[in-house]
Parts: structure tokens; sequence; C-alpha cells
């Protein structure tokens, strides 16, 4: 048998907590409102005729944006880039990239280009040497003592 609580809820019974808040579940249509009111708040116009942006991480990735939506206050020192974003290898937008990297990117560039030839020898690809860098695993020792000695000489 449920009970009116005097907050006008129903319980179902005497001694159950109280809920002390109600739980408020927003959607992601409710922040993007919020966000474009602050972005206009700070004045920011529509720039038109931008194709592509590229954003150079600095694991050799990039990503991606085709026709995004681009917006900028330059008063406020701000840019906002929307649109649906793919993050790709440096090396498979290789082709038309060249012109738009920067001095870090080539170096690393240069750095896949010199792993490339060592690689082809041994028939791995350059994009799995990569990431072996990233996610070297250790190997397995048998006395963890001895190890750990090891490293602190």
């Amino acid at each position: 048998m449920a009970v009116v609580a005097p907050m006008g809820g129903t319980t179902s019974y005497l001694g159950s907590a109280r809920r002390k808040k109600k739980v408020v579940h927003r959607t992601a249509t409710a922040d993007d409102k919020k966000l474009q009111f602050s972005l206009k708040k700070l004045g920011v116009n529509n720039i038109s005729g931008i194709e592509e942006v590229n954003m150079f991480t600095n694991q050799g990735t990039v990503i991606h944006f085709n026709n995004p939506k681009v917006q900028a206050s330059l008063a406020a020192n701000t840019f906002t880039i929307t649109g649906h974003a793919e993050t790709k290898q440096l090396t498979e937008m290789l082709p038309g990239i060249l012109n738009q990297l920067g001095a870090d990117s080539l170096t690393s560039l240069r750095r896949l280009a010199e792993a490339l030839p060592k690689q082809a020898a041994d028939g791995k690809a350059p994009i799995a040497a990569v990431e072996e860098e990233d996610d070297d695993v250790p190997d397995l020792v048998e006395n963890f003592d001895e190890a750990s000695k090891d490293e602190a000489n």
C-alpha cells in the first residue's frame, strides 16, 4: 500500500529513506545549446570557405575534420571547430598534407622515412613499429629482486 508523503510524492514503506534531490538527466542537445549561447556572448562569427581542418598530435596522428563549421572571435582569441572528426595516422594522409606539416611533424615524418627501409627488409609495417615503441612490454624475469637491483644501478 502506497502512503502519500508530506512533499506530495509516494513511498512504498513508512520507514523508507527520503530522496533528497531529484536527479536531473541532461541531454547533449541541452549542453550544445548552452555552449552556443556562451559562444554568442563572446561574439563569434562564422568563417566560411574552410574545406578541412587538420590537428596534429604528438603521437603522430592527425585529427581530421572534413567540411567543418568554423567560428572565431579574434577579440576573445577563441576558435571553435564543429563537425565529424576522424583520427588518422600521419602516413595515411601523406600526399596532400605535406604543405601543412610544421617542424615537429616533419621530424617525426623523417624518423618514419628512415625506419621504412629497415622495416621493409624485416617485413614489418612502419606503423606497427611506432606502436611498439609506445606499448613496449618488458620481458618476464624470473627473480624480481635482481631486476630491481639492476634498475637501481
